[in-house]
């Protein structure tokens, strides 16, 4: 691993090198940082940017590994994190203008896991506002660049769009977003990477700024199946600070992350959600349902109770949620949010607590029935969205590209996100892997499976 570039290496492989002793997590760190200068003026991926705290952390990572004091296998790997995710003495501004000034007086759960396992952390990364919206965009901080195409703006997908733009543009190894309704996978599909949505309580939300309380879920973005399944590991578990996560075990994907999928019963989408879905989305997808058939999957055509649409259309859960926590803000004409965002803000206004408390009832029944339809089916596989990225100019607001990931957050469910091909224009195409809530070890090993025969996810944009 002498010759090893820690710009181009994956977290495992840095991981690697970095506790053999034959690669320095100060010269990671160091370029890393290089390759955050060279391409942040352009890509605008990152809020802030611990440059010297990163080399400091990074000093001290090498003295440890050396003399013998390594906290554990992730020792000196650098990682990014959301804007929402607080770091006590940091800027936490969630996305908003009107939150320039917000120090934090906390360290979140999240991040004190991944630094107490030595990992350092680079910066932290754009999200849409308060994480309110799927394209990636934010009126008022700015949008980052999808680095899949550097002529034309386009969608880096969102909430978690600076985590996607800085671990594609190899300026981060791996990073942390939250997926409220799609906001881990849908920057995973636009910008060609492998993303987590985990079961609600999985992992600890404690010192993360909240959209929806029911429905958040942090989780990784990487670039390979093995990474995420290493940062899964290092941020899951239970919290006393999070009752959600009391009672579930930490989980550790590993013992059966390389068995294959022979098998595995794997659920085809119904015919009638192919209407509306980009040709080379839905080729991507019927070729990799092909493959994993050949590697020993049955594939199962599956009938569901609802339309996926049907999900999107239940937004009254993350509507009235995300008004109790910003409603005053979005009410005060003065303050300075986004257009799209605060207009999504002030329909919760309109969710009365019957329609509120329906919506509940409603999702408890839905999750029933959709059990009751892939009863002996191990994951429902789909495209991650219906095309590739669009350009900024295109993209229409009131229109969300969640329509493929609403319903996992929607059901209590997890999902892997992965590429599966590019357009003949060089943009990702991405498949879904949607399994049970907490089965999140079978949906990364079918994507292991997936991505040992297939090389997608080692294509890298032009930057």
């Amino acid at each position: 691993m002498a010759d090893l570039n820690p710009v181009d290496a994956s977290a495992a492989e840095l991981a690697r090198a970095i506790s053999s002793k034959s690669l320095s997590p100060v010269d990671a760190v160091d370029a890393l940082l290089g390759q955050i200068e060279q391409m942040e003026p352009k890509l605008q991926a990152f809020t802030e940017v611990f440059a010297a705290d990163a080399r400091l952390a990074a000093e001290g990572a090498e003295r440890a590994i050396r003399s013998g004091h390594a906290v554990g296998p992730l020792h000196g790997v650098p990682v990014v994190l959301k804007d929402l995710i607080d770091l006590e003495g940091r800027i936490t501004m969630g996305g908003s203008a009107a939150h320039r000034a917000r120090r934090a007086e906390r360290t979140a759960t999240i991040a004190r896991r991944l630094i107490a396992q030595g990992m350092i952390v680079l910066g932290k990364t754009h999200t849409v506002e308060f994480a309110y919206g799927g394209w990636g965009t934010n009126q008022h901080l700015g949008t980052p660049w999808n680095p899949w195409d550097l002529e034309t703006p386009r969608t880096p997908g969102g909430s978690s769009s600076g985590t996607g733009v800085a671990v594609a543009a190899r300026m981060a190894p791996w990073g942390i977003g939250t997926d409220t309704g799609g906001s881990v996978r849908l920057p995973a599909s636009f910008c060609g990477l492998t993303g987590l949505k985990v079961t609600v309580g999985r992992v600890s939300t404690w010192g993360i700024v909240p959209l929806s309380t029911t429905l958040d879920t942090p989780g990784p973005l990487a670039r390979t199946v093995e990474d995420t399944a290493l940062l899964y590991e290092a941020i899951s578990g239970p919290d006393p600070l999070d009752p959600t996560t009391r009672g579930i075990a930490p989980d550790a994907p590993w013992s059966i992350l390389n068995c294959g999928v022979r098998g595995l019963r794997l659920g085809r989408m119904p015919d009638a959600e192919r209407d509306g879905v980009a040709p080379d989305m839905l080729q991507a997808y019927d070729a990799a349902l092909d493959l994993l058939a050949r590697q020993g999957a049955e594939i199962v055509d599956v009938v569901l109770p609802f339309r996926f649409s049907e999900c999107v259309a239940m937004s009254g859960i993350t509507n009235a949620e995300a008004y109790f926590v910003n409603g005053a803000l979005a009410e005060d004409p003065a303050s300075q949010l986004g257009d799209a965002v605060r207009a999504r803000i002030l329909a919760g206004a309109k969710v009365t607590a019957q329609e509120y408390l329906s919506t509940l009832q409603r999702r408890a029944a839905m999750k029933h029935a959709y059990a009751a339809a892939l009863d002996g089916i191990d994951a429902l596989l789909t495209p991650t969205t219906e095309c590739a990225a669009v350009a900024l100019a295109e993209v229409d607001e009131a229109h969300l590209p969640s329509r493929f990931t609403r319903f996992g957050n929607l059901l209590d469910l997890c999902a892997l996100a992965l590429p599966d091909g590019f357009t003949a224009a060089g943009l990702p195409l991405s498949l879904q892997i949607v399994c049970r809530g907490y089965d999140e070890a079978t949906a990364l090993r079918i994507g292991q499976a997936y991505q040992r025969a297939t090389d997608w996810h080692l294509r890298r944009p032009p930057v």
